[in-house]
């Protein structure tokens, strides 16, 4: 059982069918503040040289996501809005607001981003919180990042999801898939496995979590920023629950 008693109300969440026209963006917004002096710290030694624009831009996102892993802790904070600069003074931020870290950072470097809506079932957290499933929220809003490659408008776009490689090589590792438990996050497991939304490829070993396209319950789209996706869908929790559950969630290590 999940609840919707939590989830904001008068929204509406419908999938897309073609998708949402977006372009992406490398101007800072509220959320990927990236002018502020704490990105250009973590930025501080991120010079990548390679044979390509391409290669280098995903080595220098490679680079950011370890040092991101190390310098801000997992928890399970609520509060999917708060600015990228906020979340490294903290020093620890949920799987959301760690993305837009990795966001922010892309954009500080001359990637351009933009982000996939997707409502994701609440029972896909069940693990996490055995004992408190009644008050798990039915959806869940995830803003899942994708960097443009080159400088074309309409050039090639890469999901986070395939930063290590690409799916089906990282199902190939031989690694169980994520099962979103124990201390390892979403954001921790790119590097390793398989994240799948759209059923494109399956671990080789049985009951492993790659495939996790049974957990989207709609595809909302592409926008240019996550700020644009919060401002049109709201954010997981309504702002009673989040102002309720933020003091102690914020604080609560992932595990």
């Amino acid at each position: 059982m999940t609840s919707s008693l939590l989830t904001p109300r008068r929204r509406s969440r419908v999938g897309t069918t073609g998708g949402v026209a977006a372009t992406g963006s490398m101007a800072p917004t509220r959320i990927l503040d990236w002018r502020d002096p704490l990105v250009a710290s973590l930025l501080d030694g991120i010079d990548v040289t390679a044979e390509s624009e391409t290669v280098r831009r995903i080595e220098a996102l490679r680079l950011a996501h370890r040092r991101i892993s190390e310098a801000v802790r997992p928890v399970y904070s609520v509060q999917d809005e708060r600015p990228v600069s906020e979340v490294l003074r903290r020093g620890r931020g949920s799987c959301s607001q760690r993305l837009a870290v990795l966001e922010a950072v892309a954009r500080a470097t001359g990637t351009a981003t933009r982000v996939r809506g997707l409502l994701v079932d609440g029972t896909f957290w069940y693990p996490r919180f055995p004992r408190l499933r009644r008050i798990v929220p039915d959806q869940v809003l995830l803003a899942w990042p994708e960097f443009r490659l080159d400088d074309a408008t309409s050039g090639s776009w890469l999901a986070v999801s395939e930063l290590f490689g690409s799916l089906g090589e990282l199902s190939k590792d031989g690694e169980a898939g994520f099962t979103n438990s124990g201390s390892e996050t979403l954001f921790e497991a790119l590097s390793r496995t398989a994240i799948d939304w759209d059923g494109a490829t399956v671990c080789p070993t049985a009951g492993t979590g790659c495939d996790l396209s049974a957990y989207v319950m709609a595809d909302l789209g592409r926008f240019d920023s996550r700020d644009e996706l919060f401002a049109r869908h709201g954010q997981t929790l309504c702002p009673v629950a989040r102002a309720l559950a933020e003091p102690v969630m914020g604080r609560h290590r992932a595990a």
